[in-house]
């Protein structure tokens, strides 16, 4: 006779243990897509920052060259010949000097802060796909539980529905401008 009532008993513990270890592995998941979904956001953010600070960097650069072959074109139109000599011995001076304190700073050329803004991007594109893919992965993971037999009872018991895949709405393909 005690065998009988023991069995139940162990049944039910067993089918709570069951339960309490389903629901909790639902909620690891959900918090799984929720810090997913934040990297999602966090990436989003950095994307924007990195890529119109480059965008930035790249305007300047390219108006100080501007200006500067201006400056040069504006300064030879209407120099007689004495002045051009005398310029040019100026800019041999110059030219020495610059090339003995070259080697302490960096060679600042727009091309190279355009290469700087293709990699910017791409590694920014790139941390934002990886991110977008952890969620979908997460929420497939999510969704595939809560529609399989026997974890759909828990899910279902805890109010849990299947959570929609990251698409990316018509306005929220926005991107920075990056026209000059």
């Amino acid at each position: 006779m005690p065998l009988v009532f023991a069995l139940p008993i162990i049944l039910l513990f067993i089918i709570f243990v069951w339960y309490i270890s389903t629901m909790n592995s639902l909620r690891r998941t959900e918090v799984k897509i929720d810090e997913a979904l934040s990297s999602i956001d966090v990436a989003l953010t950095k994307r924007f920052d990195v890529l119109t600070k480059m965008l930035d960097i790249c305007k300047n650069y390219i108006k100080y060259e501007k200006e500067t072959i201006l400056e040069t074109i504006k300064l030879r139109t209407g120099m007689s010949m004495e002045d051009r000599k005398t310029a040019n011995t100026d800019l041999d001076k110059a030219n020495n000097f610059i090339n003995a304190v070259a080697e302490n700073y960096p060679e600042l050329k727009s091309s190279e802060n355009f290469r700087q803004l293709q990699v910017s991007v791409m590694e920014v594109e790139e941390h934002l796909q990886a991110a977008r893919r952890l969620y979908n992965s997460n929420v497939s993971q999510l969704n595939q539980r809560i529609v399989s037999f026997p974890s759909s009872i828990v899910a279902r018991s805890i109010g849990l529905s299947s959570r929609p895949f990251f698409e990316v709405e018509d306005n929220k393909k926005q991107d920075v401008d990056m026209s000059f």
